[in-house]
């Protein structure tokens, strides 16, 4: 069987590096394509030295990445960016498969939203259209997921991201002088990422993100009030159940460290904490911004969606 052909579009930010490393990496997908303004005609290899050396990074607009005939294009752009690159696929193409990393259709009901622990994959099987989770909202929505029927009231999620988080923009939130002993309070009430983690678990959730002088990954801490009063032990085994044969979702006892995130595929989730009434119940998410909450979930989804192994 021939490998899959994938097209990147975005392929200059951090996310779309690590997406050229990893699907360099697999014998049953091809990059094709790495399309970005700023690097066309460079080699791929200055940036990813795992792609294939023959490989230069082009400049493609939407006709011709619709034109391509890959079988999957990655659409790691900002938000906003995407909607012209769908609009030529949709008119040439429109079974081409698209996973897109903005957060420009994870509202909308003909995409597939794809975070496959939580949401399952046979809706992602059968879509070719699919939005890829945020990254803050993979960290909650892992975290609270299994105590969904269980919440008393609204979720709180504290979160902590590497500077990563901000993309390759200048901008306070990615200046490491500013950053320089300090950790950045930033859009407190109506962060995207609130009202996509309350969109898709049902459910009200807070968010207080935050952003610190290190370059990658995510800790989450998510503080959830409960219906009745229950034990760690149940606690801990709903956790199991819900994550049972998920190769990328660690539990464990403690609580998480950043770095146990960082580099990491997956995402670790544990430090397992009640109140003393037992109504109060605080759990500990961590990732890598860059992989299991953006280029890792986005090869998952184009796997599932293929009919390929994750």
């Amino acid at each position: 069987m021939s490998a899959a052909k994938i097209g990147l579009v975005g392929a200059r930010g951090h996310t779309g590096r690590e997406l050229i490393r990893l699907i360099s990496a697999r014998d049953d997908m091809e990059l094709t394509f790495a399309s970005s303004r700023e690097l066309g005609g460079k080699r791929i290899t200055d940036v990813a030295p795992e792609a294939d050396p023959t490989l230069q990074f082009v400049t493609l607009g939407p006709d011709e990445i619709a034109k391509s005939g890959v079988d999957a294009v990655i659409l790691a752009l900002p938000n906003g960016a995407s909607s012209s690159f769908v609009a030529a696929i949709e008119a040439r193409a429109p079974d081409m498969l698209i996973v897109d990393l903005s957060a420009d259709y994870r509202f909308d009901t003909e995409w597939a939203y794809g975070l496959p622990e939580i949401q399952g994959r046979d809706h992602i099987a059968a879509s070719r259209r699919i939005a890829n989770p945020g990254c803050y909202a993979t960290a909650g929505q892992l975290a609270i997921a299994p105590m969904l029927e269980h919440l008393a009231g609204a979720a709180h999620v504290f979160g902590v991201s590497g500077y990563s988080g901000a993309g390759t923009t200048p901008s306070r939130k990615n200046d490491t002088e500013a950053l320089r002993d300090n950790l950045m309070p930033y859009a407190l009430t109506g962060h995207i990422h609130e009202r996509e983690m309350s969109r898709h678990l049902g459910c009200d959730i807070r968010f207080s993100p935050h952003v610190a002088a290190f370059f990658r990954g995510i800790s989450a801490t998510v503080h959830m009030p409960l219906k009745s009063p229950t034990t760690l032990e149940e606690i801990r085994a709903l956790y199991q159940a819900c994550y049972e044969g998920e190769a990328l979702i660690r539990i464990r006892e403690n609580i998480p460290e950043l770095r146990e995130g960082a580099f990491q595929p997956g995402a670790v989730i544990g430090g397992f904490s009640l109140s003393a009434d037992g109504h109060h119940l605080v759990v500990v998410s961590v990732l890598d911004n860059l992989l299991k909450g953006a280029a890792v979930q986005a090869v998952q989804n184009v796997s599932i969606a293929l009919g390929l192994p994750e």
